[in-house]
């Protein structure tokens, strides 16, 4: 495919807000696609990089090459030059970076020059996110969206599900089911601002703790044992607990979903950042182990013995849940049978709070797990308002802060894909935090200004606040009340930042 094709497509995706038209320019699009086009399409659509970080800031794309006067360049093309870019190293690699952007600036069009500034600067905001590429996948392919939905759940990647229906059809989908080994996208929960409200909407449920760690996704198949993050990614080897304590179980073969938490002598959680930095220690783990074991905490299971226990309600999958994995390894919960129970939840969270914990989350007893969903019949409830927002830039500080970066500048995602400034703060920071922030937003800066740096967006970082209140001054119509940093979540990506969406919903005494 040509990436003149991509960048119209890109275009005219932006310029249009109405959803059932972005899915028929996308159905049009992998209409036209080869099946091996489609890894490259998917990511660049969305703002992304295969190669991910790639080295390439504003410097390297500061200086004006002449375009071509024709479109040559193909898809394929563009990601064999980006992969070249990503290998750069050592000495010279400015220049060489400097030389390979030169020749793909110098190969592309004046439109397809606008199109890749803007992908490899993060600034491609046209809302085509992977919920409405699989809407587009099966305009084009005839296949039902909610099995193309499922298949990219159990497969982890869009990508491999995407080149497998354009090369083979939508029979390709039986191919992608529930295999131990091969992690599954988790089923994530909503958020509500009480206990009371949480129950009222699903009736009978389960009350279960929220821990403040690391969501882990275990697969044991007789002797060999896997551990996946929320995004995925492999860390088997960095927590050798998890594989024993997988191994000690009575099962041969299963999924596990639950979280991995460091306790302290007395039995409460230590600090989130502990957590983190353990389960994010590469380098001699059996010291990092010594220094700060962390514990697994599960709460659902996905397979058993071969069984695929998705679509098993989550009552009879905890049964399954505490026939495998013995009590002090399982999550604390009650049971409430509706609003009735409401007290009985209530004291539940407030035992919870106590224990050290950051809340609960109430889940109904009838749902199916919804792998790589935010779907109703989970629901987050935390005592203070928090939001996962998205750094869009970054001021110098003053005073002590001189020469680090320090008011940071707060976006929540819209529904075009693109992020809506709600405000500022550079309050929460200790002077540790400042000193990272200031190396990893500078890393990130698309351009640098005397006030401070424009960064891609792509550090999620966890905001307490107050409430809200009207504002013109910032494009929601709202901004943040007494906003202060509680930590950066490197765990989760800009597309699971709250969204204006959620935030309105929760406070609509403001609402514009």
């Amino acid at each position: 495919m040509l990436l003149t094709r991509l960048a119209d497509v890109s275009r005219e995706v932006a310029a249009t807000s109405a959803r059932s038209h972005k899915i028929e320019l996308l159905a049009e699009l992998f209409r036209d696609a080869d099946a091996d086009d489609v890894p490259i399409v998917i990511p660049y659509l969305a703002g992304r990089l295969p190669q991910g970080r790639i080295g390439v800031g504003w410097k390297v794309l500061s200086s004006p090459v002449a375009p071509a006067a024709a479109p040559t360049l193909t898809v394929r093309a563009v990601d064999a030059l980006l992969t070249d870019l990503a290998k750069v190293a050592g000495p010279g690699s400015q220049a060489e970076r400097a030389r390979l952007v030169g020749e793909l600036m110098g190969a592309a069009t004046e439109d397809e020059q606008r199109f890749l500034f803007g992908l490899l600067t993060g600034e491609v905001r046209q809302g085509a996110l992977d919920a409405l590429a699989v809407e587009g996948l099966a305009g084009a392919t005839g296949a039902p969206a909610p099995d193309v939905r499922r298949a990219v759940m159990l497969a982890g990647s869009l990508q491999t599900v995407a080149r497998a229906l354009l090369a083979d059809g939508p029979a390709a989908l039986e191919r992608f089911r529930l295999t131990v080994g091969r992690p599954v996208q988790p089923m994530l929960a909503q958020s509500a601002p009480s206990v009371g409200e949480a129950v009222g909407k699903l009736g009978a449920c389960a009350v279960e703790e929220k821990l403040d760690g690391i969501r882990v996704q275990v697969h044991r198949d007789g002797d060999t044992v896997r551990v996946h993050t929320r995004t995925l990614d492999d860390i088997t080897d960095r927590l050798p607990e998890l594989t024993s304590a997988a191994l000690e179980l009575a099962g041969e073969r299963f999924i596990l979903d639950g979280e991995v938490i460091a306790f302290g002598a007395d039995g409460r959680p230590r600090s989130f950042q502990e957590t983190a930095s353990r389960v994010g220690s590469r380098v001699d783990v059996a010291t990092a182990a010594a220094a700060v074991p962390v514990s697994p905490v599960f709460f659902d299971v996905l397979s058993v013995d071969g069984r695929d226990l998705l679509d098993l309600p989550f009552a009879e999958r905890h049964a399954e849940l505490a026939r495998l994995v013995p009590e002090p390894m399982r999550v604390r919960r009650t049971l409430v049978d509706g609003p009735d129970g409401v007290p009985a939840a209530e004291e539940f969270l407030r035992e919870t709070l106590a224990r050290g914990h950051e809340g609960v989350v109430v889940k109904a007893l009838d749902a199916p797990y919804n792998a790589g969903r935010r779907g109703a019949s989970w629901v987050k409830v935390k005592p203070v308002h928090t939001l996962d927002l998205v750094v869009l830039a970054a001021e110098w500080g003053h005073g002590r802060r001189t020469g680090k970066l320090s008011n940071l500048h707060l976006g929540a995602r819209t529904a075009d894909g693109g992020f809506a400034m709600l405000g500022k703060t550079f309050k929460g920071m200790t002077d540790a935090m400042l000193t990272w922030q200031t190396g990893h937003l500078r890393g990130l800066a698309v351009r640098e200004e005397r006030w401070g740096v424009i960064v891609r967006p792509e550090l999620v970082v966890e905001i307490a606040y107050d409430g809200l209140q009207r504002s013109t001054r910032y494009p929601a119509g709202v901004t943040l009340r007494f906003a202060r940093v509680l930590r950066y979540r490197e765990d989760k990506r800009p597309a699971e930042a709250d969204t204006v969406e959620t935030l309105l919903a929760a406070h609509p005494e403001v609402r514009p």
